[in-house]
This record gives C-alpha cells, structure tokens and sequence, in this order.
C-alpha cells in the first residue's frame, strides 16, 4: 500500500476548513440519522478533524483512519478512479447497518488532502427520519416562514422575475406614490444584489420601461445613502 500522508500547505488547511463548516449546515439538514466525519490525510492516526452524530459509529474528533477507508483511498489513487467517491453498505461495531459513502476532498494540485465520510445510520426510525422534513420536526432556531425561491433556468429569467415580481408589491402598496414606484423597485432589487448581476442595469431599465441612465442615477444615490 502507498503511503498518502500529505503535508498541508495554508491553501490546503483553509480547504479543510471550509469543509467542516459546510457539514454543520449539510447536518441541520439531513438530520441525527446521518453521521458527517472530514478527515485530514496530514495525520492517518488522528485523521478526524471534525465528526457530528458520532455515536452511530462511536467515534469523536482525532479518532483514526479506518481500514476500509485506507483501501477505499487506495482505490481513489489511480488514475482511471471516479473522482466523485465510492458508496457502500457497511456495519457499525454493534452490528447495525450503515449506508456511506466516502468522498475524496482535493486540494492544492489536485492532490486528495482528506476523506468527506458520510454514514446513514440505517435503523433510523421512519417517524423519526421523516420528521427533519417537516416544520414540526425541526428546532426552534432552525424554524422559518416558507419562503418563495425562483428556481431560474438562466440569469436573465432570473432578473425578470425578481424585477417583476418586486413591481408587483410595489404597485399593489398603496402607500408608495406612483412618482416614486420606479425608484422604490429599484432601491428593493439593489438591497436584494440583484446589480451585481451582469446586464441587470439594462434590463431594469428595459422592464420598467426608463433609461438605463435613470437606474444608474438611483442607484449612486443609493450608494451615497
């Protein structure tokens, strides 16, 4: 077996880094039932940089390497290798069911710097797993409104959406003078980012029926506000 041990450099470690606080917001949403484990390849016998849901497997921060997990790198090594992961069925210590899968996590010259390990613990209980899917099922600080999301296929059908759907709410308030509609629209889309959208100018301009001079205009002063 070759021997993997990597030597971090800066660009590798805030890599690492950004793994760990992606799998705190993938667990908020897929649950206890899912064990998330990130491994740095720098130190194979305290390879764990960070574990959530341990206890389905038993293990904490700075536990090893396993031995499946060196072979399943081993594989992830050559070069006609898939490079999304692998995915098995495996067992815990007590015998129970696990459905993983182990994803190679690159860094600086596509070198492999550590193992994104994923484990469902199969023996979740269906009430108990379904129940993260729904608002009743969820933490109080995890809780929000349902919130509308345009699931645009292009930037463009994005922009008109969002300009469309904010002239909407503009027009339908009362309470905003019509002389005002068209800088009150664009004074929400910019609070949105929507102008750091290519092209957003112009096509503010065009929907609204105003000159891209005119949005440029409310825009400076929004910036000086």
């Amino acid at each position: 077996m070759k021997d993997h041990h990597v030597k971090l450099t800066e660009t590798d470690r805030e890599i690492l880094k950004s793994y760990s606080t992606m799998l705190e917001g993938l667990s908020m949403y897929l649950g206890e039932g899912y064990e998330l484990v990130l491994h740095s390849l720098e130190d194979y016998s305290s390879s764990a940089v960070k574990v959530i849901h341990g206890l389905h497997t038993g293990r904490t921060e700075g536990a090893p390497l396993t031995d499946l997990a060196l072979d399943l790198l081993e594989e992830m090594q050559k070069e006609d290798a898939d490079s999304r992961g692998i995915t098995y069925f495996t067992h815990n210590k007590k015998g129970e069911p696990l459905k993983s899968v182990t994803i190679p996590v690159r860094g600086e010259k596509d070198r492999i710097i550590g193992l994104l390990c994923i484990n469902f613990y199969l023996n979740t209980p269906f009430s108990e797993y379904i129940s993260n899917f729904v608002a009743c099922g969820l933490k109080p600080q995890e809780q929000y409104e349902n919130r509308k999301e345009n699931f645009s296929s292009s930037s463009v059908e994005l922009l008109e959406d969002m300009v469309e759907e904010i002239r909407r709410e503009v027009i339908e308030d009362k309470d905003i003078p019509t002389s005002n509609r068209n800088k009150e629209i664009i004074q929400r889309l910019y609070q949105k980012g929507v102008y750091n959208m290519k092209d957003a100018v112009v096509r503010t301009a065009e929907i609204l029926g105003i000159s891209k001079n005119t949005v440029y205009l409310h825009l400076r002063n929004l910036e000086q506000e």
